[in-house]
């Protein structure tokens, strides 16, 4: 796999290198350390070992206005046993925009193979960002048990095809549960998709004692009603942490270069340096490796097609970004159903 150079903007499913730390030198011996899991009303749940801690934030950090994430490792002081006040934030190796969580692992990008119907380029859109950043991957087609095994293959088969780990599962008839457990264990993990795909209830099938909100998907609409409204990072019996969010319908690539858009499909990766031309953007340049590769069926012509509006998109947006324009609202930020 050719290396992919790393990004530095920040963008929605983004990961970041981030030094955030204060130190609290006037504070007597070593603070006890955990992890943020909840955040609501001012205070900061802190998981540390088998109990969460209420904490508020020390005055000083309010005062250098230092950002605390759900998934940042912090030190805070007790107050007793279930309250305390954080003192330090540690350094962050990943910070996600939207969703904003800190030190994430994986991407677990869920669709539906049926109500709703599958959203290909929503999909593409959260891969290439996730990839952008080097998160690891998996993708999740649910509700298999709506369609026929032929159908649910068919979907998920660009996505094997591309090197991508996909699992087929159903929250209501329990298949692949188990083997979604198992890639959730050991691993900080942020769920992506759109609306009414069954995120939250794949969360409960993997751990019914999380008993979250799940909502239907509107027959008029066919949308699912937002089951998810705050980011919380929840404790697996098999040593991971999973955070549930609102779902996405729409996410944007500001920030990705259009040179560097096509590392981020790994079955476009695989051809870098075969083509003709020096950095071909695999658009109308002659002799390129990957429309080859389309052509002989090697590159999925609707994975590609999505590649070809994501390179636009990206090279407008560039352009904007080069002329001090302001850039679209539609273009850039996230629409929720």
């Amino acid at each position: 796999m050719s290396p992919k150079r790393e990004p530095a903007r920040e963008r929605q499913l983004v990961q970041q290198p981030v030094s955030n730390s204060c130190s609290d030198s006037g504070s007597p011996g070593p603070a006890p350390e955990g992890m943020v899991v909840k955040a609501y009303g001012g205070y900061f749940y802190v998981r540390a070992g088998d109990r969460v801690v209420e904490c508020t934030v020390r005055g000083r950090l309010k005062k250098e206005k230092k950002e605390i994430l759900v998934g940042d490792r912090v030190r805070f002081s007790e107050v007793d046993s279930l309250r305390g006040v954080i003192e330090e934030v540690l350094p962050r190796k990943t910070r996600l925009v939207r969703p904003p969580v800190a030190n994430v692992d994986q991407a677990v990008i869920v669709s539906a193979v049926s109500n709703p119907d599958p959203d290909f380029k929503l999909i593409d859109r959260l891969l290439a960002i996730a990839e952008s950043e080097s998160l690891e991957i998996l993708i999740c087609f649910n509700k298999v048990d709506l369609v026929t095994s032929y159908r649910a293959d068919k979907i998920s088969r660009p996505y094997r095809a591309a090197g991508y780990r996909v699992l087929k599962t159903s929250a209501k008839a329990g298949a692949g549960i188990r083997r979604l457990s198992r890639a959730l264990a050991g691993r900080v993990s942020v769920f992506a998709g759109a609306s009414g795909v069954g995120k939250s209830a794949l969360l409960n099938a993997v751990q019914p004692g999380f008993r979250l909100k799940t909502g239907e998907t509107s027959r008029k609409l066919e949308r699912g009603r937002h089951t998810t409204r705050h980011v919380e990072l929840l404790q697996l019996d098999s040593g991971g942490l999973v955070a549930d969010t609102p779902g996405f319908s729409r996410v944007s690539l500001g920030g990705i270069a259009p040179e560097e858009l096509g590392l981020f499909f790994p079955e476009i990766r695989r051809f870098v340096g075969q083509c003709r031309f020096t950095g071909c953007m695999h658009d109308r340049e002659p002799q390129c490796a990957v429309k080859e590769a389309v052509a002989r069926g090697e590159i999925h012509e609707t994975r590609y097609n999505h590649y070809l509006e994501f390179l636009y998109e990206v090279t407008h947006l560039a352009r904007l970004q080069r002329e001090g324009r302001s850039i679209d609202k539609d273009s850039t930020f996230d629409s929720f159903q």
